[in-house]
């Protein structure tokens, strides 16, 4: 073996001698009954209230030459070796190593002095919102979570795989400074950005080196900030920017949208807000605020159909105009769509992640009130509320509808009690009342929903942790899919729609997504519940089972109705027959 260093394996004893000379032979002997039986080497630590030399000794009475004398040969009873000390008081490490390079073992003190004024303040956790991704997470899929084109703010930045983007940031700042023509409002917001320095470090989570000088953090943030502001301007008019590189290359394009949603690659919105409202030329604006140009840029993402038309809307009893219980500005009707979406929320989002969790919870439909209602009252997750495979709820009669026009999280059972029972005739038409059905929104499932779930469900858990609706949604969807099997029943309700090789990868992936994920709470509670009874419900998988084997279409529907109607007939038929007999029999006995 090479000479080096390697860590011994000890049996370390934390002691503290009494004072009193007759208490402390005593406890010299409990001392030598603890002495180890093998040839682990043994660490005695911290007080033995003694000294070998009156040397060693600062104030107080001196040691007689007994005293010195008896701790002498307790020492070498035990075969101790006294280690020496170095260093400030009570700020010493003391770590005990042995050398490899001679038969017997020689220990060593490393001392390492522990400067407590550099140990960091405690984050102030209620201002934090940009996380660096846990490990458990990280490890599952790392390009998930890590830029490939561009690196926004200061936590990716440095990396060499970044670098050729900052020349194109660059040269979007002079094309904004060429946009903006107005030197002092650039003055003005970036003396803003000095002021906001310590406010905008307080959203991240992550403590920077002192590398990161105000300065050069406030050149990160306006840099960033501008090409952000620039980027989404262009896009707003792209006739007028044909030839610009980004905008003209789309996998160029796409690649910064992914980049630009990624949780630990992002920076506050607050401060886009205000570059937009300050700076920005009204004639450039094509929204009132800043929300809304990222919420169009970011569209793009929503896994469902766009919805638009308001008239459905206006019979719900949820909608603002219908319902006298809601907060006076609740019902104030909205004057944009995105107020639409916004009023129905708290809290503005915090960045692009939570921008975008904020366009798949909510739709544009008002009904999401009430969702938002039912998630308040989270309840614990058990294992009695465990869902059942799709393949298994759908022999118990549950049928999967895909919907459109849905938020991604809204899924909901839909069953019509006294009907259900009769569910082999769900095959006729116009005959969904007989039916248990699972809506669940259409999920297009590729490389890109995979990248946003993974940050998102991220975000919930370093932020959201009271309101994990996305890693609900996420599990849920797990729960449904264990194998292809389950895969290839809801790609064909076209619940799910997936550009992967194999239905396997789409099991595999789904399945991945929630790993060392934890979520105690869950806003399917009533969903899980009530498909878990009608699962255990025997009537229902028998009639199920009916319906699967004689009712699955029209035809066999048919045939079955024909088939029962002939039984019917015979059993009648035959009936009939055995009465006649019976009568006959009766005409003849008078005669006998």
């Amino acid at each position: 073996m090479d000479a080096g260093f390697y860590v011994l394996l000890v049996k370390d004893t934390f002691v503290y001698s009494p004072l009193d000379r007759r208490d402390k032979l005593e406890w010299w002997q409990k001392l030598l009954s603890l002495y180890p039986s093998s040839n682990v080497p043994w660490v005695i630590l911290r007080d033995f209230n003694d000294l070998l030399y009156n040397a060693n000794k600062c104030g107080g009475r001196a040691f007689d030459a007994n005293e010195l004398r008896n701790f002498c040969n307790f020492m070498n009873t035990l075969d101790m070796v006294e280690v020496d000390l170095k260093g400030g008081q009570f700020t010493r490490v003391r770590i005990l190593m042995m050398t490899s390079g001679s038969s017997r073992p020689t220990y060593q003190t490393f001392n390492h002095i522990i400067d407590i004024s550099k140990i960091p303040e405690d984050l102030n956790t209620s201002e934090c919102n940009i996380y660096r991704v846990p490990c458990s997470l990280r490890n599952m899929n790392k390009e998930a979570y890590t830029p490939q084109l561009i690196s926004i703010g200061p936590l990716h930045l440095g990396d060499q795989n970044l670098d050729p983007m900052q020349y194109q940031k660059l040269r979007y700042f002079r094309y904004f400074k060429d946009r903006v023509r107005n030197e002092e409002a650039m003055k003005a917001y970036k003396k803003y950005l000095e002021d906001e320095e310590q406010a905008i470090r307080r959203c991240y989570a992550d403590n920077f080196p002192i590398s990161f000088t105000k300065e050069k953090f406030v050149e990160i943030i306006l840099l960033d900030s501008v090409f952000i502001m620039e980027l989404f301007l262009m896009m707003n008019k792209p006739e007028l920017h044909q030839d610009d590189i980004i905008l003209k290359q789309t996998w160029l394009n796409k690649n910064i949208q992914r980049d630009l949603l990624l949780l630990e690659n992002q920076i506050p919105l607050f401060i886009l807000e205000e570059l937009y409202s300050s700076v920005v030329p009204k004639t450039d604006k094509k929204r009132e605020k800043f929300l809304e140009v990222g919420h169009d840029y970011f569209e793009c993402i929503h896994p469902y159909k766009k919805f638009d038309d308001e008239k459905q809307d206006l019979d719900h009893p949820e909608h603002p105009e219908n319902n006298n219980n809601l907060d006076p500005d609740l019902q104030k009707k909205p004057s944009t769509r995105f107020e639409r979406v916004k009023m129905y929320w708290k809290n503005d989002p915090v960045h692009f992640t939570d921008l975008i969790r904020f366009i798949l919870l909510l739709s544009l439909k008002p009904l999401y009130l009430y969702l938002c209602k039912e998630v308040t009252g989270h309840q614990e997750v058990s294992s009695s509320r465990v869902l059942r495979i799709a393949t298994k709820l759908q022999e118990s009669g549950v049928s999967f509808e895909k919907v459109t026009n849905r938020s991604l999280v809204d899924i909901k059972l839909e069953k019509v009690k006294i009907l259900s029972w009769f569910l082999c005739l769900g095959c006729l038409p116009k005959s969904s009342y007989f039916k248990a059905r699972l809506q669940i929104p259409q999920l297009k499932i590729d490389n890109t929903i995979e990248c946003v779930l993974r940050n998102l469900i991220a975000f919930e858990q370093c932020h959201y942790s009271d309101q994990p609706y996305i890693c609900n949604y996420v599990s849920l969807i797990d729960s449904l899919i264990h194998t292809k099997d389950d895969v290839e029943l809801l790609v064909e309700k076209e619940v799910i729609v997936h550009k992967l090789g194999s239905h396997k990868e789409v099991a595999t992936l789904v399945n991945s997504l929630c790993k060392h994920v934890v979520a105690n709470k869950t806003c399917y509670k009533k969903i899980i519940e009530d498909l878990n009874k009608h699962y255990q419900n025997e009537w229902y998988r028998t009639m199920a089972s009916l319906r699967l084997v004689y009712f699955r279409d029209a035809w066999r529907a048919s045939s079955t109705l024909v088939g029962i109607a002939v039984i019917v007939f015979t059993i009648f038929n035959f009936c009939r027959v055995v009465r006649l007999v019976l009568d006959l029999d009766q005409r003849r006995q008078p005669h006998n």
